[in-house]
């Protein structure tokens, strides 16, 4: 097989079967062979029904399989529960896309990012232009998060961002192909001589920063990433996780975002580089909430985020 998709469903039974729909009708014009595995991370709820129904009733068998896990062992476990024998199979994929429950396929984005990677053979890893659903372009190009991109985060003002410009982890979306550090794992693409040189996704973290530490491993490898807008893709932000969802009030983060953010730190800066990225964080939040208070203007952040903050990076944790 040419290319594997594969869609980690936790609780989102509606969203991954709307995703679903969304590829039926490309499935035609993608290589022969194409399947899709929607892993269902141990959802407790009837997620594996009505993702067997809906396959069943709508005629995707052919194409289309769910695979029920016996835990939930977060996104990346999730992905390489399918990737895996996928990998080891007789029919082993050339290249394996990701996609979260809570997008949508535009017609021919799957087919632009084969293109792409097939017409540059170099490139390791690509992922989607993202969008909201009346095409405005969501920051979907990233840089590697690192000392100076903490405080940037941490202060959130324009004067600052400025300064910090080339530090900023999301900067607006280009209207071009061209090479970033990382894309969402929402919708990326994979090559599968990438999972040979650097293993699959490590699945220590369980949910965020997985793709920031597979494309940080896979450049050092000498696997490059790009962002390819000709392919665009819906994504509903946050439906999976409640997370990120910029349109709803911001719940407090659940502790699995801390720890792997600080996960990716540890490995990738060391203790001392962790220390100074957490340091700056603070430092910045402490200058965002003076300037809150002093323009009289509510805080934009999850409940209880700089305490939480604290207590996991700084060993407060009870």
């Amino acid at each position: 097989m040419r290319l594997l998709i594969v869609i980690v469903n936790y609780r989102t039974a509606r969203l991954t079967v709307d995703c679903l729909g969304s590829l039926a009708p490309d499935i035609a014009s993608l290589p022969a062979g194409t399947r899709v595995f929607v892993t269902d991370n141990a959802s407790g709820d009837d997620s594996v029904e009505q993702l067997s129904r809906a396959v069943r009733e709508n005629g995707w068998s052919e194409w289309a399989t769910v695979m029920p896990l016996p835990r939930n062992g977060g996104f990346a476990w999730g992905n390489n529960e399918a990737i895996r024998p996928a990998l080891l199979s007789e029919e082993s994929p050339e290249y394996v896309l990701l996609l979260n429950p809570d997008t949508l396929v535009r017609p021919g984005a799957v087919s632009a990012l084969l293109e792409f990677m097939d017409a540059n053979p170099n490139v390791g890893i690509a992922g989607s232009r993202l969008e909201d659903p009346d095409g405005r372009a969501q920051r979907s190009a990233f840089r590697f998060p690192g000392v100076l991109s903490e405080l940037e985060t941490g202060v959130r003002l324009s004067v600052v961002s400025r300064v910090l410009d080339r530090f900023v982890v999301a900067p607006p979306p280009p209207d071009h192909a061209c090479a970033v550090d990382w894309v969402a794992g929402a919708s990326m693409i994979i090559r599968r001589a990438v999972f040979d040189r650097v293993g699959l996704l490590d699945e220590r973290y369980f949910m965020y920063y997985e793709e920031v530490d597979f494309c940080l491993r896979a450049k050092r490898s000498g696997w490059p990433c790009w962002y390819v807008p000709a392919s665009r893709v819906v994504h509903l932000v946050g439906q999976s996780s409640g997370v990120t969802d910029e349109k709803r009030p911001k719940k407090r983060r659940p502790a699995y975002w801390f720890e792997s953010r600080r996960r990716y730190f540890l490995l990738h800066s060391g203790r001392f580089g962790t220390f100074l990225a957490d340091s700056f964080w603070v430092l910045g939040h402490a200058l965002y909430k003076a300037t809150v208070v002093l323009r009289k203007q509510p805080a934009n952040d999850p409940e209880q985020l700089l305490g939480d903050f604290v207590r996991y990076n700084f060993g407060l944790r009870r």
